[in-house]
């Protein structure tokens, strides 16, 4: 595996942190270097929130990220922010339930998956986040989709863990979606 480089953005309150958590987890069950780094303003929800999550082979010298090789725009403001920063060739995933700007770089592959509405319809309307968690395995082979159970068991407190099975529906849901 190469290293990739990914940012994940929004409002404090979309599980942002808990996103990236999830990937720096995920990438420490399957034996990668790894770096996480949560950003959050002082408003926490509402606020805006954003992490890095560098995933590699090789020992990562560094835990920021000043151009993306994965962006996860989870709201407008995020997207208008970043969207010039991810490198060529890079990915750009949107939420378009909540965003309808449309991204017009020509050289990065652009996923829009309606997240937030997808969340909604399975009942889990938390849990946009892991919608995209979901695609972005999907669209990212050197991330399996194995482990995932194992990953989210570990980041979900045993007193919630009948959220371990939603996370698990909204992931699958969004390694689902056809664009």
């Amino acid at each position: 595996m190469k290293t990739t480089q990914i940012l994940i953005a929004g409002f404090g309150g979309q599980g942002i942190l808990f996103a990236g958590k999830f990937l720096a987890y995920k990438g420490l069950l399957e034996d990668l270097q790894v770096s996480w780094l949560p950003s959050y303003g002082p408003e926490m929800r509402g606020g805006t929130a954003n992490c890095s999550v560098i995933l590699s082979d090789d020992p990562v010298g560094s835990p920021i990220i000043t151009n993306p090789d994965v962006l996860i725009a989870m709201n407008l403001p995020s997207l208008q922010k970043y969207v010039n920063a991810v490198v060529p060739g890079g990915q750009i995933y949107v939420d378009s339930t909540l965003i309808s700007e449309k991204v017009e770089r020509t050289d990065v592959q652009v996923c829009c998956i309606p997240a937030t509405q997808m969340a909604n319809d399975a009942g889990a309307p938390t849990l946009a986040n892991m919608v995209m968690m979901g695609h972005v395995l999907k669209n990212n082979p050197e991330l399996t989709f194995d482990g995932t159970e194992a990953t989210i068991a570990k980041l979900v407190p045993p007193a919630r863990a009948q959220l371990v099975e939603l996370n698990m529906k909204a992931l699958q849901a969004g390694r689902d979606y056809q664009e």
